[in-house]
């Protein structure tokens, strides 16, 4: 007999949106909800990860609405002293676990392990082929819309022939020390792993960067959880963007202003994914100077190397697949759409607050028809960036999105009292000048920054 779930919502996807939006729903509505995830716990990608990776950013941004991820610990010790906290992969799934417990523990939630959802009204086994009735009553919601690919779950998108090739995940695992590691990929997963090699002694020398494209990333010391500097950091990026005659001429400005990092400086970067580095790694990136820019590897041969514009021989190399889209960017859809909830980052560059701000909104506000479309009024959705125009695309949608939801008293209450949330300026917080000069610069270069952004970009409709 087909059991059936007894739940409101069916979340697809116990991952970092999946876990933030049930969260903030269950802690804002009396509701059942069934976590369906075709893995064997809580956490998403990060079961998976590559082991020496952290969080890109401060652990603070990243989680739950209802449990502080690291305390909000200030680094004492090493490179980046003074900083806040960045969590590895294990204090990330042991985070989740208890996030999970917790959920649990309120008697509206269950995880479904193990499984995923055919699209049809059921929740199916991927081991024994089990199938879970889901009523109709029960609201859908894809919280793996943009969920990562990462590159132990993925075939290298270049073909091999020969070639000695690994995910970044076996690279601990290596016991021979080849003569030369070709690490592929232009974004944060191959920063990580020249990081790692040289962090262990590996001659700079010794490492061969495939790196198809250029990439601005933001220096890390600008995006921290204290209001001073992350409102300080925006207001002169609007200042910059009110002024600018071109996408290239506001990177450049922003480079100069300390808020965005290019590995080389005699090359315009035409990638803005834009993952938070640090001084220190830049440093260290910059000392690997055998990188080829012939365009994306097409195949990995034994003793030679197969690119979109040429070939390079390398001898005796292991080859790190580091490429994978950690960024996905399919259409936006409203989030609340007439089949499902379809979780997406609404405030620019903070996938976790949006899905916990969705999450809120869904609680709080009446179903129907009429207020699902004051719903997506609220809540639009923002894009991930990518190119230079996608970035600003991202900043434009994102500061729109926050007008929005900040006009509404309860929803503003929320946001500021979430630490997900980098823009809040936290109830008691003692005020400074720097923030009083930070807000002052942001409430003057705000209107026309985005103007401005929204021009460079082509996005076109309503401020």
């Amino acid at each position: 007999m087909t059991r059936r779930i007894d739940a409101d919502y069916l979340v697809i996807g116990a991952g970092a949106s999946g876990m933030a939006f049930t969260d903030a729903l269950i802690d804002h509505t009396d509701v059942r909800v069934a976590l369906v995830d075709r893995r064997p716990g809580p956490g998403g990608h990060w079961r998976e990860a590559y082991p020496f990776v952290r969080l890109h950013q401060s652990s603070t941004f990243y989680g739950v609405a209802s449990t502080l991820l690291g305390g909000g610990r200030i680094q004492t010790t090493g490179p980046e002293a003074g900083l806040h906290e960045r969590a590895d992969q294990p204090t990330i799934l042991r985070y989740y676990d208890d996030v999970l417990t917790r959920l649990v523990g309120t008697g509206g939630v269950e995880l479904i392990t193990g499984s995923e959802y055919d699209g049809s009204g059921a929740v199916v086994s991927l081991s024994s082929g089990e199938r879970l009735e889901v009523p109709e009553r029960c609201r859908i919601v894809d919280a793996r819309y943009l969920a990562p690919d990462i590159p132990a779950e993925t075939p290298p998108r270049f073909g091999v022939d020969g070639a000695r090739v690994i995910p970044v995940n076996d690279l601990p695992r290596v016991e021979d020390a080849p003569s030369q590691y070709v690490v592929v990929g232009s974004g944060k997963t191959a920063t990580d792993a020249i990081v790692w090699l040289l962090g262990r002694g590996t001659d700079p020398d010794a490492i061969c960067w495939v790196r198809p494209r250029e990439p601005w990333m933001l220096n890390r010391a600008k995006i921290q959880p204290d209001p001073e500097v992350f409102l300080g950091m925006v207001a002169d990026l609007m200042r910059a963007a009110g002024s600018a005659g071109s996408l290239d001429e506001l990177f450049l400005a922003l480079e100069d202003a300390d808020i965005m990092l290019r590995i080389d400086r005699s090359l315009m970067p035409t990638m803005a994914k834009a993952p938070t580095l640090g001084v220190w790694e830049l440093e260290l990136l910059r000392s690997v100077e055998n990188v080829v820019r012939l365009g994306h590897l097409v195949t990995a041969g034994r003793g030679r190397l197969q690119l979109e514009r040429g070939s390079v021989a390398v001898a005796d190399a292991l080859v790190v697949n580091c490429a994978a889209d950690g960024l996905k960017q399919p259409p936006l859809v409203p989030i609340w759409g007439p089949e499902a909830i379809t979780v997406q980052p609404i405030r620019a560059g903070f996938p976790c607050f949006g899905a916990a701000l969705a999450g809120y909104v869904e609680a709080t506000r009446g179903p129907g028809p009429d207020a699902e479309v004051e719903k997506n009024r609220l809540c639009p959705p923002s894009n991930y960036g990518n190119t230079l125009p996608d970035w600003a695309e991202m900043n434009v949608r994102g500061f729109r999105g926050s007008a929005a939801f900040g006009a509404e008293p309860d929803i503003k209450a929320f946001a500021d009292r979430v630490a997900l949330n980098p823009s809040r300026v936290p109830h008691g917080h003692p005020g400074s000048p720097g923030l009083d000069d930070a807000l002052a610069r942001l409430q003057q270069h705000v209107g026309p920054g985005v103007a401005r952004l929204a021009e460079l970009s082509g996005l076109t409709g309503p401020a």
